[in-house]
Order: C-alpha cells, then sequence, then structure tokens
C-alpha cells in the first residue's frame, strides 16, 4: 500500500467535497476540498509535463496561499521531495542551504526569479525553472494561470515510508540552518498525533501562523484560513486584522509562536475583549511563559485550551503540556529557575537524559540515563523523528546516537524529567556557560528566569565572553527592557543586580548589559540569537573583563 502523503488530499476531496478547504485571508479566495484537489492535480500534469520526476528535488518559492498548499500536494503526488526555506533567515543562510541541497527545478514568484539571477552559480544545479505569477513572458508562462484549466485526475507516485517527500531546513538559533529530510512516513506520523492527541478534524477550522501547519489540516480535513500578515514576522502582525479574521471565518484553533499571541492577547486585553470561537491555541517555537498563558486564558471562551508543544524541526511534536498545568502547577518553579515544564511524551514518543556531551555518540554503549531531577542532555526516539540532515554527514552523526535497530535524536537541548516523568527544558546545549576553573556550569533558561521576574524586563539572555584576565569564559546577563518601561537603564541594572545576587543560580555572575531590541529568529521571532549578542557583549566589554 502506498503511503504518499499528497494521498490525503484526495482523500478530504473525496469525503468533504464542496466544504471550503482553504480561505485565503489577503484576496478572499475560498476553495473547497475538491478544487484544491483538482488544481493540484492539475499542478501535477504541469509539472510532470515539464520533466519534473520522482525522486528530484524542487525549490519552491511561493508566498504563503492556495498555490502555494496545492502545489506542494502537487508535488507530494508526483513524489518530487519539495525543499521549503523560509526566505526571511537572510540571504547568506539562504544561498548556503540552496547550494547545499542542490535543487534541479525551481518554482517561483517573479521576485524569486530575479533573486535566482543575481546568484547564478548558487542555483546552477537548477535544469527546469516554473514561474508562478505575471512576469510578461520574462520567467516563461505562468503555471498558476494555466492551473485554472483542470487537467483531470493525477495518478499519485506509489511512495514507500522511507520515500523522501520534503526537505525543511532548521531556523539556525545555534548555527547555520541544516536541511531536515522528512520522509512520506514522517509526516504520516506527526498527522496522526495532531489528529489524535489535539483532537482536530473536519469540525475546526485553522488560522495558522505558520503556513506549513495548513498542510497538516487540509489533510486533516480541516478548513485553514490563511491570515493576512507577514509570516517571516509574526511580531509585526496587524492584531485588528488576525482577530477579525478569526471573528469572520470562526476560527476555532490556531497555531503560533509566543511572539504572536503576546500582540494578540494585548491588542485584546486593551478592549476586554474575548475571542469568542477561538477553542484550542498551538503555541509553539520558544519557551511560553505563565504570564503569557494566563493572560491568554483572559481573552479566550472559558472552556479553550492552550497547548504548548516541545520538539524541533527534526522532531515534532514529542512533549505537550497544557496551559493550565503550567499556570497553577509549574510556573511558580520556572520563575525560580527550575527550567520551563514542557509537558509529558506524547504517544509512542520516549524521551531519555544523559550526560551532556559536544561531541560525537555513536551507540549508547556506556551511556547511562540520568535519574530524575538530573540536568544532562536532551534525547528521544518515536516514529515523528527524523533520520537525517540532507547532504550533511557530520552534522548528522552529531545529531543520532544508534541504539540497536533504531536510533535516538539528540535534541540539542538540556533539561531533566521530574518525579512525574514530565519534561523541563534549561536552554540550549551551546548556550550553556561552563566556567572551567570554577567548575561550574550555567543555563540559559534557569538562570535567565531570575531576572526575567523584574516587571521592567522584557526578556534576557545569557552568554558567555572570554576574558583575557582570568583566561575563561565568564557568564555575562544582558536584559531587554519592557518597551515603553520609564524605569532608566542605571536603575534598572541595579535592580537586576539585585535579582541575580539573591539567588545561588546567578550570584556569581558579575556583569551584566541593557540591550534595546534582542536579535530574534524570523520563524517565530521568539527564539534569541545569543551567539550575536555574545559578540556584542564583548565589544560593549572590551578592556573589562
Amino acid at each position: 500500500m502506498s503511503i504518499n502523503i499528497g494521498h490525503t488530499l484526495a482523500q478530504s476531496a473525496q469525503e468533504l467535497t464542496d466544504k471550503p478547504g482553504l480561505v485565503e485571508g489577503k484576496t478572499g479566495k475560498v476553495l473547497s476540498f475538491t478544487e484544491l484537489n483538482q488544481r493540484a492535480d492539475t499542478f501535477a500534469h504541469i509539472l510532470t509535463d515539464g520533466g519534473v520526476r520522482p525522486g528530484r528535488k524542487v525549490m519552491l518559492m511561493v508566498k504563503p496561499s492556495a498555490d502555494f498548499i496545492c502545489l506542494t500536494f502537487a508535488l507530494f503526488k508526483i513524489g518530487a521531495p519539495v525543499i521549503l526555506i523560509d526566505p526571511g533567515m537572510g540571504y547568506k543562510n539562504l544561498l548556503s542551504c540552496i547550494k547545499g541541497v542542490a535543487p534541479e527545478y525551481f518554482i517561483g514568484i517573479p521576485k524569486a526569479h530575479f533573486f535566482r539571477l543575481l546568484f547564478p552559480k548558487v542555483f546552477s544545479s537548477i535544469k527546469t525553472r516554473f514561474c508562478c505569477g505575471h512576469s510578461f513572458g520574462i520567467f516563461g508562462r505562468d503555471i498558476c494561470k494555466d492551473a485554472n484549466v483542470s487537467k483531470g485526475p493525477f495518478t499519485a507516485y506509489d511512495a514507500e515510508p522511507q520515500d523522501l517527500a520534503a526537505i525543511i531546513f532548521t531556523t539556525g538559533s545555534t548555527g547555520p540552518p541544516k536541511g531536515v529530510r522528512y520522509e512520506h512516513s514522517i509526516f504520516y506520523a506527526q498527522l496522526k498525533l495532531i489528529r489524535d492527541y489535539y483532537k482536530i478534524d473536519s469540525s475546526q477550522t485553522d488560522q495558522p501562523a505558520f503556513p506549513l501547519f495548513a498542510l497538516f489540516s487540509i489533510s486533516l480535513g480541516a478548513k485553514a484560513v490563511i491570515p493576512d500578515m507577514d509570516p517571516t514576522r509574526p511580531a509585526k502582525v496587524d492584531p485588528e486584522r488576525f482577530v477579525a479574521s478569526i471573528s469572520k471565518h470562526r476560527v476555532t484553533y490556531s497555531f503560533g509562536s509566543p511572539a504572536i499571541w503576546n500582540v494578540i492577547a494585548g491588542y485584546c486585553e486593551k478592549r476586554d475583549s474575548r475571542i469568542q470561537t477561538l477553542k484550542k491555541v498551538l503555541m509553539a517555537g520558544a519557551p511560553v511563559s505563565g504570564d503569557l498563558l494566563a493572560r491568554m486564558y483572559r481573552i479566550l471562551p472559558i472552556d479553550a485550551e492552550i497547548h504548548t508543544p516541545y520538539g524541533a524541526t527534526e522532531s515534532l511534536p514529542i512533549v505537550s503540556i497544557e496551559g493550565r498545568e503550567v499556570v497553577e502547577e509549574t510556573w511558580e518553579q520556572t520563575r525560580k529557575g527550575k527550567g520551563t515544564c514542557v509537558g509529558r511524551s506524547l504517544p509512542n514518543i520516549e524521551i531519555a537524559i544523559i550526560p551532556i556531551s559536544d561531541k560525537k555518540i555513536e551507540t549508547l554503549d556506556g551511556v547511562s540515563f540520568l535519574d530524575a531531577n538530573e540536568i544532562g542532555e536532551i534525547i528521544v526516539r518515536g516514529d515523528v523523528v527524523t533520520r537525517a540532515y540532507d547532504n550533511n554527514k557530520e552534522e548528522t552523526s552529531m545529531a543520532k546516537i544508534y541504539d540497536g535497530n533504531s536510533f535516538w535524536h539528540r535534541m540539542g537541548d538540556v533539561g531533566y524529567l521530574d518525579m512525574q516523568n514530565r519534561l523541563w527544558f534549561c536552554g540550549r546545549r551551546a548556550h550553556r556557560v561552563v566556567v572551567e576553573k570554577s567548575g561550574k556550569t550555567y543555563f540559559s533558561i534557569p538562570c535567565e528566569a531570575i531576572v526575567n521576574v523584574h516587571p521592567d524586563v522584557f526578556r534576557s539572555a545569557l552568554v558567555a565572553v572570554y576574558s583575557s584576565v582570568v583566561q575563561d569564559y565568564v557568564p555575562i546577563l544582558i536584559v531587554e527592557p519592557e518597551k515603553g518601561s520609564v524605569t532608566n537603564d542605571e536603575q534598572l541594572l541595579t535592580e537586576v543586580r539585585k535579582l541575580a545576587n539573591n539567588s545561588t543560580l546567578t550570584s556569581d555572575i558579575q556583569y551584566f548589559l541593557i540591550h534595546p531590541d534582542f536579535p530574534v529568529d524570523i520563524r517565530h521571532n521568539a527564539k534569541i540569537f545569543r551567539e550575536k549578542l555574545a559578540v556584542w557583549a564583548a565589544e560593549e566589554l572590551e578592556g573589562q573583563v
């Protein structure tokens, strides 16, 4: 039996026919499940006629839209792996990703084609190009216009579970972005978890702030509303427009980063209003504060649920917790520096904690699992865990640990399991600060929590700077003030130092700085680029450390 993920759209179309499947918030265009499937089939015919074949990589650079969804499903049906890269990751990272993955085909809007022409060496692997949009014939026929005329059903490629379906890139928050290989079986495992655990079905309407989530919704028969916003800048969302769309289309659930929900919560709080139809929120991409969760419950219906799934591009979702458990049980511990509780393992997912290592771990031979409440490196195995990075054996060998016939993925995060088998996240492995002379290790999330309790601190970042004086790395805490704070910088630093001195986690930290606007990742606008802050801090403290 074929396990092609493209079949899910055909199944939704067969069962739901003329029911609306997708709404474009910006244009108002509405397509039924039947129309979505027919358009995907027509794209598949057009691309196949143009030479696209199973197993050949296709670069897709099209804005979130009905055509983005239909083209992605078309490539699934063909069996041609689709390469998806956030265009907002910066052109240097973008070019590096494209060069590394070496696509043979290119589908893009005219603006993307202009970009391609600027860097011919990077795109030298491209054999055939398709234009999605009107370009006065410069980049060829507009396949989106051609797709308006149906070419009939398309027979999907008979995919095996381990056949490649997509390559999705990491955010690059702790190094260069890496292309993660997504087999058809991985997508099916994710769909099953999302359907069964979060209860997503055809009775739901989704408004995803992260475009890829629309693929899951449509596959599960839920209507997807693509919001009128720039997905590369979720923190800059227009809250009035976003909330109005939820109300207009009676959206029942939505997936987005903490950055977007912080904006939405602030907008609704000022108006003392609730978003009456929104019964379920999935919030991910960075640690979610209990304060934000509490604010969200005040703007949602009384019976609404907020879930904060934890995972990574390489393995998602693997752990989850409902927000009320955070607000009522774990948040106070987080404020005291115990880390962020991200919940319990999802069905068929195994989590373990091992001693922290910056080296390769080929097998579990000689590696012990740590006891409850011991901070170590988080590893995971299960059906949603991807097997490898594309064209990157070195990074794959760093990230995978083989255990008999199976393997574990190293999350690159540190944390611990408590006595209730809940996972607590303590930051990225690469973000810990190890002071060799004292033998002390500082973990980012626990240390930052100590100063984040200050009402004028929006967020903070622990970084390491090498000191020529002591010839060792020293920890530095950088704080970003709340926008509109009236506390002057000198006073704020004095009060932050006092908070740090009162905790055994941070009492040894001697250096504190204020940065007005932290650099963050493009995908979620929430992951702090601590590496960039470390360079800035070294310059600010030059001659002092």
